[in-house]
């Protein structure tokens, strides 16, 4: 059987080498080269290096609508495309192509969080359980019959970046799993239920913006749904801070004061030291134990306090 991998990000990796390992891989679409650095130098994609480590023949259009590569595809015969974080929309002349259809590897367990950013928005919901679903695409946003699903716990110290890595290896595996299955007819795709279904949007930078008017466990949610992109970041003094670890402070309090006090603002620094840096939330509190300046590396609250005064009734915006 012969199988189009299309993918682009490094969560396709995992399927890619799964694939490679038991399948016969005809061709790689990934994404173009794009400027990277302050030099902008032209950087492959992750597929692509593993595409080329892995001695397979890699084509890279600027669209998948392109003409060429459609004839390409058509030239190969593939019996199955298989399509991992790619990052375009396919046209329904290569949805049509292979005799399989195309399959699709997604971070979620569909119809939950169709779109671009299920691993995040799993996490910033603060769901328990997530998975990997393998669709057969059509026409819509992750929209396709379902062929097969797998489920994993969300743990609470789990991060979108470890979230990422164990959902790229499950998928994978599940990927190799269900394709003879699929192929020979014994798993049947079954339509997407109505109920349920929501959409997770493309994150933006300005996402990780900590509002401390938010309860405790919602704000470090943030911080671990956007770890280690876009980051969870708050101001003090004018200064951006990235937050990198937290956790909740259920109970605590300034100076006798309860932090359930409503008079205290939230953002107020309720203490400092080398055990962390204690804020009050709209619900409860935070401990932060590391942090980075904007332009500065990353410090445990022991190390960023040596160089930095944070006074108990200070605030971050």
């Amino acid at each position: 059987m012969k199988i189009v991998f299309m993918g682009t990000a490094e969560l396709s990796c995992a399927s890619l080498e799964k694939l490679a390992e038991k399948f016969s891989v005809v061709a790689v679409v990934t994404q173009p080269d794009k400027p990277k650095g302050r030099e902008l130098k032209l950087t492959p994609s992750p597929v692509k290096i593993l595409a080329e480590k892995l001695k397979l023949t890699v084509l890279q259009p600027r669209k998948a609508r392109d003409e060429k590569i459609i004839s390409q595809l058509r030239e190969l015969k593939p019996d199955l495309i298989v399509v991992v974080a790619y990052g375009q929309i396919l046209p329904q002349s290569i949805l049509d192509l292979p005799k399989f259809g195309c399959l699709n590897v997604h971070t979620s367990l569909l119809p939950k969080y169709r779109g671009a950013s299920p691993i995040q928005s799993a996490i910033l919901d603060g769901e328990n359980e997530t998975g990997v679903t393998i669709m057969k695409m059509d026409a819509g946003l992750d929209t396709g019959e379902i062929i097969s699903q797998a489920r994993t716990p969300i743990s609470a110290e789990d991060n979108s970046q470890t979230l990422h890595d164990r959902l790229a290896q499950i998928g994978a595996e599940l990927l190799v799993e269900t394709i003879p299955n699929y192929v020979a007819g014994k798993f049947l795709p079954k339509p997407q239920s109505a109920e349920g279904a929501s959409y997770a949007a493309k994150i933006k930078k300005e996402d990780g913006k900590i509002d401390w008017s938010e309860p405790a466990e919602k704000i470090r949610n943030r911080l671990r749904a956007f770890t280690p992109w876009p980051g969870a970041f708050t101001f003090c003094n004018g200064k951006l801070l990235k937050i990198w670890k937290a956790s909740l402070a259920q109970e605590a309090s300034y100076e006798g004061i309860s932090i359930h006090n409503s008079r205290i603002a939230t953002g107020t620094i309720l203490s400092a030291n080398a055990d962390g840096i204690l804020v009050l939330c709209g619900k409860d509190a935070l401990m932060i134990f590391e942090l980075q300046r904007e332009g500065g590396r990353r410090m445990s609250a022991a190390e960023f306090l040596a160089g930095h005064a944070l006074q108990p009734g200070g605030r971050f915006d």
